[in-house]
This record gives structure tokens, C-alpha cells and sequence, in this order.
């Protein structure tokens, strides 16, 4: 007890002293960094708090896709639930989530080195290293060229900071946590200690997928190295339990097609994996295996070492092996390097732990020196630790809100062609339709992909008009290259000049011209036999764009009236004649059902990923309502009963510790 009292108080004044290292970001609203992708989990989180608990459809992106869809959960609930629990707007409560998990997860660092080393000493130098060092620098020269710029941030803090990758560095911060109650449920045996592994190990998956795959990397060498030690096949038995009951803690979001529409959006954001990578992976899991047999086998002592230097072995190939040579097994490695980074730091301590162990002075002096040196580093950090959290209140100075803010006074229901910062901020503020989002993750109409490409890429205006009316796109925002908009992803920004009315022109390189279309309404009544005959295309052509823009913008002269009553929920009057059907300029989705007088309507898929609702001729009120789907359900009591068992595996730890 007095051991566990101990641990217990080092963690917390090792969270308490990275609070002071970092407080400014917990503090802040808006960090003048306009080109990071915070902005995306910031107007996710505003949109879920509006539309709390579940929005289950997010129209603002995508022309419209699943809100499970678009990420992990766990940051836009937590983001959410702090803003409305503290009255703070959203954007402060990110930088409070993501900056009390960024602590959490230096003391993590703690644990998980205290439990699995045994040494308060090797805790306290793991700690301090992962909070102000980054090792993988004297290995990668981009990022440690760009370190050097901001004095010398950590990277795990840098990529927070610099490109908002919050959902990954909370993941990453739960991480340690997680494999620390992991050593200890996994060898032990307690089931308080395998409750919250469980918990831990969801929390990493709900946060980041990039975390999740670190996790999947570590895990499995973590039980692999203390079973080596132990012998006891039950270890085998705990880390599977920790697995199902993880995944079942998951199960209400993470559902079969959530992976599905995940693996296929990989194309958009990373690239594939190449077959001599998956060979050599293969080959290096047969030489651990090999050479940890024999070292460890039936040596508990030496359990930490294995996964340390095992974790070493595949955390290094993997992301140095991809800069230098291309290795690559899935996604992209390189996002893994605060990962490299933290196995790196307990490597060097591994090494510095047999210095210190051997006889004589010099061994120990040589430690010392070691750490002096690699310490020396890090007085440039901790210098300059608040001076990367420079607040910008003038945020409405800046374009990525300006021109939002005039489309939320002047054309709100319009969808609108955003791109660059402006995309990503696009949504912070107000509900605005976009044919992006925030990023392309969740994404189930894939016309929106050759799109973008085709409108920011090519200098003939028609392809590109045609696109955003086939879409159902009301304007389209233009940067050229005088625009304080970052990324400035319009190669021809002077392509629309005299094609397309200017609806605001600031004088400062940004317009928005309006696109021509019949009605406003993202909806339409079409001849079924035109719309069926338009067959879908991975990439359409200007011949079957223009035969598309014909079925909707010159077809039956029926407007139709279309009121959005929620996310999930619209309502359309409309008018038709035999042989004619509504088009919907919305994703479809199976979980769109069509009801008019009671009765259901078929909602079927056209050529460009739409909602097309077959009715009978006359006048209608079409109700659309996106209804819960099956397998959510079903995943919504596997959580239920995997939190139970969870709570039951707690509750039995706890009075086995009171009987004790």
C-alpha cells in the first residue's frame, strides 16, 4: 500500500508540473496557427453540442454523411460535454481536453515505466524526457529542422500544437496509461487492473485511429513478453478478455461498415502498403519471436526488456524504415513518430539502467554524462515552453471567418465549394453546407473526391460548373494567390472571371461567385427513365456531366419545396406526374427511409451518390427521416453489456482490496 501511495502521489505531481509546461494551451480559444486541422474537431464538437446527443447525420460535409462516420468519438464528446458543462465556446474546450490528456499522459509515461521497470527513478527520467525531449530528431532531419524553428518542441507536442492533431495526442497520452494497466492486469491476474485496461484501451481507439494502431503494435508485445517470462497460459486468456471487452466497449460506434467506409477513405488521406513491406514485417516477427525465446524464457526479471526492445525493434522499422527506404505496411508511418520517440526514451533508459547497475564508477559516470547531455537539449524548450501558445483574439479579422460569416448573414442553405483553411474552418462558427468537410475521413459520396480535384485543379471553367451543379452546389469560394487564405488550392483562381455572377468580392484576393441553377432547393423532380439511364462512373466524364446537369436543371417544370427540420429529418412538397420521381442532392444511405400518407416510398441511389424517392403521380408531403441503423443498435447493448462487465470486474477488484 505504502508502494501504491507512492506511485500514486509521483503521478500526480509529475501531471501537476506538465500543467504548469503547458497551462497557456489549456487556457486558449483560438492558437494564430490558421493552417491547422484543430479547426476540424472544434466545429465537430460545436455541431454535436447542437445537436446533442447523437446528430446520427452530418449534411454540413460530403453533401452529407454519417456523423459516426467522419471520426472516433471520443474527442467531439468530451470537446462537447466541456463546453456545455463550463460555458466555455468550443474552441477553449478542445484546447482543456486535449491539454489535460496531453499531461495525463506524461505521468502515463510514469506508470507505465514504474510498473513495467520497477525502478521510481527510471519513472521520474521517462517522464521528464517524454515531456521535453524528442530522440527520434537525431534520426529524422525534417522534423528536426523544423524543431529548431520553434525551440526545440517535442514532437508529440509540436504536431498537437503546429497541424492540431488532438485526437492522436490524446490517444497517444491514453496509450501509456492503458499498456500500464495492462502489464499489470495481464500478469497478475486483478480484475480491477483488467476493468480498466479495457476502458483505457477503448478510450485509445475512441480517440484516434493512429492511436489504436500504435496500441495494436504495442499490445501484443507487451503479453507476448510476459508470458515468455511467466509460462502461465491464462496470461493468453486476460489479454483476450482486455481485447473483447475493448472492442465491446466500442461496438456502439465502432460498427462493420464504419471500418469499411474507414479502409476505403485510406486511399484519399494515405498510401497503400507494397508487398516487399509485408515480407520483411513477417520476417522480423519470426526473429523476435526467435531471439526472445531465448533470452526470456522462464525469465520474468527480464519481461520488461523484451517488450522495450521489441517495441523498439518494431516501432523503428516501421517509421525510420519509411523515410529512408519506403517501408510501408498501411497508412502513413510517419505519423507515428511521437510513438518512436516514447519507445526510444525507454530504450535509452534500459541503457542507462545496466550503466548504472555495473561496478565501478565509470559506468555510472558515463550515465550521468548521458543524461546531462541529452537533457542539455531541452533547456531550449523549457526556456520557451509558452512562447508556441500566441492567441490571435482577432480571429474575425481573418478570412476564414469573414467570408463564413458573410455566407451565414447572406446564403446559409447554399452549399458551397470551400477549400483550404477556409474548408477547414468553414464550419467552426455556423452550420454552413459544404461539398468538403473538415477532412477526408468519413466520406461515403466519392464523387466529392474528383470533384475537388477537377474545380481547384483545372483551367476550363465549363467542367467545373458543371461539377458543382451536378452536386448541388449554390456558390463556390475563389483565393487567389494575394488571399491571407493559407494553402491558396486554386491553381486557375481567375477561371470564373466572366462566367459565373460575383456575389462578394473583398478586394483582398477572395470572391464568391454564385453557380446557375433552376431553384435553390437542393431537390428536384426528374424523369425516372432520364435519371435511370445515367449510369454511375468512378470519375464521370464532360459528356455524362452535362447529360446529368440536363436530368436536373432542365426536366419537369416542378419545383420542389425542401424544409431540413433537423439532421435527420427533412420534409419536401413536391408535384408529380407519371413517370417522375424526386431527386434529393443528399448522400445516399440505406438508413434513409421515405414515408408520404403513412405510407414508405423507395429511396434508391442515382448516378451520383443521391437520394432518389420513387412516388406515385399527385401532390405529396415526403417526409425523409434517417433512421438508427440495425447494426448500431446491436452495438449499443454489446456496450451496454461490456460496460456491465467492466463495472462487475471493478467492483470485484475493489473488494478483494477491501478484504486484503
Amino acid at each position: 500500500m505504502k508502494r501504491a501511495r507512492w506511485i500514486a502521489i509521483d503521478a500526480a505531481a509529475i501531471f501537476v508540473l506538465t500543467v504548469i509546461l503547458v497551462g497557456p494551451w489549456i487556457r486558449l480559444k483560438y492558437l494564430d496557427n490558421w493552417w491547422s486541422i484543430e479547426s476540424t474537431f472544434i466545429a465537430d464538437a460545436r455541431f454535436l453540442k447542437e445537436n446533442w446527443p447523437s446528430p446520427g447525420w452530418q449534411p454540413n460535409w460530403y453533401c452529407g454523411t454519417r456523423y459516426d462516420y467522419i471520426y472516433p468519438p471520443a474527442l467531439r464528446y468530451g470537446t462537447a460535454a466541456i463546453s456545455m458543462a463550463l460555458g466555455v465556446i468550443p474552441a477553449k474546450a478542445y484546447h482543456i481536453y486535449t491539454g489535460i490528456f496531453y499531461c495525463l499522459g506524461i505521468a502515463g509515461v510514469y506508470l507505465l515505466t514504474r510498473l513495467g521497470s520497477g525502478s521510481r527513478a527510471a519513472g521520474w527520467l521517462a517522464a521528464a524526457a517524454a515531456g521535453t525531449l524528442s530522440p527520434a530528431f537525431l534520426f529524422l532531419d525534417t522534423y528536426r529542422n523544423e524543431a529548431s524553428t520553434v525551440h526545440w518542441l517535442p514532437q508529440r507536442l509540436s504536431v498537437l500544437v503546429r497541424y492540431g492533431e488532438g485526437p492522436h495526442m490524446t490517444a497517444f497520452a491514453v496509450l501509456g496509461l492503458a499498456l500500464a494497466a495492462a502489464w499489470f492486469g495481464v500478469r497478475k491476474g486483478r480484475p480491477a487492473a483488467l476493468a480498466l485496461s479495457a476502458f483505457l484501451c477503448a478510450l485509445v481507439v475512441s480517440n484516434n485511429f493512429y492511436g489504436a494502431t500504435a496500441l495494436a503494435m504495442f499490445f501484443p508485445v507487451l503479453v507476448w513478453a510476459i508470458w515468455l517470462g511467466e509460462r502461465d497460459h491464462r496470461i493468453w486468456l486476460r489479454a483476450a478478455a482486455i481485447a473483447a471487452l475493448a472492442y465491446g466497449l466500442t461496438a456502439l460506434w465502432l460498427t462493420p461498415s464504419y471500418l469499411r467506409v474507414t479502409v476505403e477513405n485510406m486511399r484519399w488521406v494515405s498510401q497503400p502498403g507494397n508487398r516487399w513491406s509485408y515480407a520483411v514485417a513477417l520476417a522480423l516477427i519470426a526473429i523476435f519471436a526467435a531471439l526472445s525465446w531465448r533470452l526470456g524464457k522462464g525469465r520474468p526479471e527480464r519481461a520488461w526488456a523484451v517488450f522495450v526492445w521489441g517495441s523498439l525493434l518494431f516501432f523503428s522499422v516501421n517509421v525510420l524504415g519509411n523515410h529512408f527506404v519506403n517501408f510501408r505496411v498501411a497508412g502513413e508511418p510517419l505519423r507515428l513518430v511521437p510513438e518512436l520517440d516514447l519507445v526510444m526514451i525507454l530504450a535509452s533508459i534500459e541503457i542507462l539502467r545496466r550503466l548504472w547497475r555495473r561496478r565501478g564508477r565509470l559506468p555510472r559516470a558515463v550515465a550521468v554524462v548521458l543524461v546531462v547531455a541529452a537533457f542539455a537539449q531541452a533547456r531550449h524548450y523549457v526556456r520557451h515552453a509558452w512562447t508556441p501558445f500566441v492567441r490571435d483574439i482577432y480571429f474575425d479579422r481573418r478570412i476564414e471567418y469573414r467570408i463564413t460569416d458573410w455566407m451565414a448573414k447572406n446564403m446559409p442553405e447554399s452549399r458551397a465549394l470551400a477549400t483550404g483553411s477556409v474548408r477547414f474552418w468553414y464550419n467552426t462558427w455556423h452550420d454552413l453546407p459544404q461539398v468538403g468537410g473538415g477532412s477526408e475521413q468519413g466520406l461515403m459520396n466519392t464523387m466529392v473526391i474528383p470533384a475537388q480535384w477537377q474545380l481547384t485543379g483545372a483551367p476550363e471553367p465549363e467542367p467545373s460548373i458543371l461539377w458543382l451543379q451536378c452536386l448541388g452546389a449554390g456558390v463556390v469560394l475563389v483565393h487567389d494567390q494575394n488571399s491571407e487564405e493559407i494553402y491558396h488550392d486554386f491553381v486557375h483562381p481567375k477561371k470564373f472571371e466572366g462566367k459565373l455572377e460575383v456575389l462578394w468580392d473583398d478586394r483582398k484576393g477572395n470572391r464568391v461567385y454564385r453557380v446557375p441553377r433552376r431553384w435553390p432547393a437542393r431537390a428536384r423532380v426528374v424523369d425516372r427513365a432520364r435519371a435511370d439511364a445515367l449510369k454511375p462512373l468512378p470519375e464521370p466524364g464532360l459528356a455524362a456531366l452535362r447529360a446529368y446537369v440536363e436530368v436536373i436543371e432542365k426536366g419537369p417544370d416542378s419545383p420542389v419545396e425542401l424544409h431540413r427540420e433537423s439532421a435527420t429529418k427533412i420534409r419536401l412538397r413536391a408535384r408529380l406526374s407519371e413517370g417522375q420521381s424526386v431527386l434529393v442532392q443528399e448522400t445516399f444511405d440505406p438508413a434513409w427511409h421515405a414515408y408520404a400518407g403513412g405510407s414508405p416510398l423507395a429511396v434508391r441511389k442515382d448516378s451520383m451518390r443521391f437520394m432518389l424517392i420513387d412516388a406515385p403521380p399527385g401532390q405529396h408531403e415526403i417526409r425523409l427521416v434517417f433512421e438508427t441503423p440495425f447494426e448500431n443498435q446491436a452495438g449499443r447493448f454489446l456496450t451496454a453489456a461490456s460496460g456491465l462487465v467492466v463495472l462487475t470486474l471493478a467492483g470485484l477488484g475493489l473488494r478483494r482490496r477491501k478484504e486484503v
